[in-house]
């Protein structure tokens, strides 16, 4: 995009003109062509007007050609009803044809959300700030574009009609009152520019005091804002970024009053200049009171017209600006390339292994991988241990392909991910992750999100929550599965039933994740990222053997700081720094008295007591 500072090109203006009026066209044609049609009406209507209304008044001037006074009255009054008529219906059609363009460029932009295959333009800052603009003109741009276009058109068409009546009358006025608007242009379109460039430069605070705004009436974080008195230190954050906004907003306004008066006593000069002369015009018998009415009504209309014609001009180029946003997030390549045409994905036979894999989040972050090599064999359970910030969750995302490692490869049975069918591959993944997701849905969307092709099945989303052993917990809510997991919303056929939005616990809503990662039934690898950090020490148990049952024909990766629940692993690899310092069986790691034998021995302490020091080994 080119910087805002700049502007836009001629050519990458009318590029986005292209595009913006092209969906416009495409979500509505028909409301198209009825503001058309309206506007041309609206243009012609006021020189119709000023005319008839100039013969009637010349009429009435000579009483001996009252014949037609009647006839004339008429015709000025129907202009009149159909002037009041005119702008209702213009402004329904660009209603319509709003609510439809909204419609469309939502589509486009959660399409292109959609061609996203990994994350990291999801973390990126400078995306989020565009993604905000580009929502924000994505609803209006189009519609609005349409409408300055053909509000130019209608000032157009009131320009040629006046400007042809002030050549008829004096052409020296027309000249001169054309002349006059030329620093109008100017001085609004560098305010839309200013415009522009205050809605990006203040992007960022814009996004900050949204958030703030959005802690504060979060459902999720109401605990502990109230808890920890976070209500006025939130508010007053959000009070800083609104007001950043403000002062910006604030400069750019004081700026456009002062150009807009200095420029609002030019036309009014102008106008009063015109005034006098067609006054002593008719004073001297040169012009007929229609003449003069006529010409009055021309000045004011060419002024008028040629403001309007400035101002969407001005308008035009803000919008494109502001849709440049939007079409550098739609037609944004994506961020990673799934696997070459015709690539097939066969079930896995020998295993995934990750191959000297380095990787960071971007250049200027330190390496959170340093060639780490694994091999998870087919039907076998991987665990991975080591301390908070050690890798394990960054290992989860590159298995899931949603990053790609940035020097070595992960590959199933021999093939690098990068060349396999991303679509498919996820098919073939699931995954309970550590930060899981609680969807405002029911029960039972809540786990068919795992598998949408379960979404009407009630059969394999009960054994889901059978496997999960949340069953029994969704039996007792007072619809059952079709019960709505939030407070937040209702279904609409409970609307008027308060009672029927519930709250599950933390432990409750580990059980509905990892129902969700089990209805996949196709699912050859099985990712568990703490998958019981939120339960008691029985939920735990009965969940490992739970998983134990369903592990068993899949190829696994478990990941848990509770150690215990590790030792059945066929393979135990501990991460420290980005690297695996050791691998091994739990015995083997026990007897070599490295990391993980320290580890474990640690959090055996605090169990001795209830189960016996023996269980755990000797420290």
């Amino acid at each position: 995009m080119t910087a805002l500072s700049d502007g836009l090109s001629l050519g990458t203006a009318l590029r986005h003109a292209r595009a913006a009026l092209a969906i416009a066209w495409q979500s509505a044609p028909g409301n198209v062509l009825a503001l058309a049609l309206l506007t041309v009406a609206n243009g012609l209507l006021p020189v119709v007007m000023a005319w008839l209304t100039k013969i009637l008044l010349d009429l009435l001037a000579h009483p001996s050609q009252g014949g037609q006074l009647l006839q004339y009255a008429l015709l000025l009054s129907g202009a009149g009803i159909v002037g009041a008529a005119l702008p209702q219906a213009k402004q329904y059609a660009k209603a319509e044809l709003g609510r439809s363009v909204n419609l469309r460029a939502s589509q486009d932009l959660v399409g292109a959300l959609n061609r996203l295959i990994g994350l990291a333009r999801f973390e990126d800052p400078r995306f989020r700030d565009r993604l905000q603009i580009a929502q924000q003109a994505g609803r209006s741009a189009p519609a609005q574009l349409v409408d300055s276009g053909l509000s130019a058109i209608q000032s157009m068409l009131i320009l040629v009609g006046f400007a042809g009546t002030l050549v008829a009358i004096e052409p020296w006025a027309a000249v001169l009152v054309t002349a006059a608007v030329l620093p109008t242009m100017r001085a609004e379109l560098v305010i839309s520019r200013r415009r522009a460039n205050l809605v990006w430069r203040t992007s960022t605070a814009t996004r900050y005091e949204f958030a703030y705004s959005r802690l504060l009436a979060d459902v999720q974080a109401a605990k502990e804002v109230r808890i920890y008195g976070l209500g006025q230190f939130f508010a007053a954050r959000m009070r800083r970024e609104l007001q950043r906004v403000q002062h910006a907003d604030r400069q750019v306004d004081r700026r456009e009053l002062l150009t807009q008066g200095l420029l609002g006593l030019l036309a009014a000069a102008v106008a009063g200049a015109g005034l006098w002369w067609a006054i002593r015009a008719a004073g001297n018998g040169r012009l007929t009171i229609g003449d003069v009415s006529v010409f009055i009504a021309a000045v004011a209309g060419i002024q008028s017209a040629l403001t309007t014609m400035v101002r969407v001009t001005a308008s035009a180029h803000q919008q494109l600006m502001m849709f440049d946003h939007f079409q550098w997030v739609v037609q944004a390549p994506t961020d990673l390339e799934s696997g070459p045409p015709g690539s097939t994905l066969v079930p896995l036979a020998e295993g995934i292994e990750l191959k000297d894999v380095w990787f960071r989040y971007s250049d200027d972050h330190p390496w959170v991988l340093q060639g780490v090599s694994l091999t998870i064999p087919r039907g076998a359970t991987l665990a991975l241990v080591g301390l908070n910030g050690a890798g394990k969750s960054t290992v989860v995302k590159l298995l899931c392909r949603l990053y790609d490692p940035v020097r070595g490869s992960i590959r199933w049975d021999g093939q690098d991910l990068r060349q396999l069918p991303i679509d498919e591959l996820r098919r073939r993944i699931g995954v309970v992750f550590q930060d899981f997701m609680s969807y405002d849905l029911t029960a039972a969307e809540n786990i068919a999100v795992g598998d949408l092709a379960a979404l009407h099945d009630p059969d394999r989303i009960r054994s889901a929550a059978q496997a999960g052993g949340i069953d029994t917990a969704l039996e007792q809510l007072p619809h059952q599965y079709e019960t709505m997991l939030t407070r937040i919303f209702f279904s609409e056929e409970d609307r008027d039933d308060a009672s029927t939005g519930v709250f599950l616990s933390g432990g409750q809503w580990q059980r509905i994740a990892l129902a969700r990662a089990l209805i996949r039934r196709d699912a050859e690898l099985l990712i568990l990222d703490e998958p019981s950090s939120g339960l008691d020490a029985e939920a735990e148990y009965e969940v490992q053997l739970r998983l134990r049952r369903h592990s068993s024909v899949r190829t696994n990766l478990i990941i848990s700081h509770r150690l215990s629940t590790l030792r059945d692993a066929d393979l135990i690899a501990v991460l420290a720094d980005g690297k695996v310092v050791e691998s091994g069986d739990h015995a083997d790691l026990m007897a070599a008295g490295g990391h993980y034998a320290r580890l474990f021995r640690l959090q055996a302490r605090g169990y001795r007591a209830a189960v016996g020091a023996d269980d755990f080994g000797a420290p």
